[in-house]
């Protein structure tokens, strides 16, 4: 597994418990692939928590992998976020 800071590891960990990001994403952003993503929330969370994420990823209602999620889906966008910039914020 690749060696991030701890910012990066936060936002790994933060986009694996939102529902709409998908393991793409994360991939795409920091090269992580799903199996990794899987193995950091391991060793990051507490046993009961890593498994309630799991059961709630693996659930019909998820949408971690974009080809459970519906074509027409809506996704929010902040104003603040610039375009694919891996996700930060710009200067003004």
């Amino acid at each position: 597994m690749k060696k991030f800071n701890e910012r990066d590891r936060n936002r790994i960990i933060e986009m694996a418990w939102e529902d709409r990001t998908p393991f793409e994403a994360i991939e795409f952003q920091f090269g992580l692939p799903e199996k990794e993503v899987i193995k950091l929330m391991r060793t990051t969370l507490k046993r009961s928590s890593f498994h309630l994420w799991r059961k709630r990823v693996n659930s019909g209602p998820s949408q971690k992998h974009l080809k459970k999620q519906p074509g027409d889906m809506v996704k929010f966008k902040s104003t603040r976020q610039k375009q694919i910039s891996l996700n930060k914020i710009s200067k003004r």
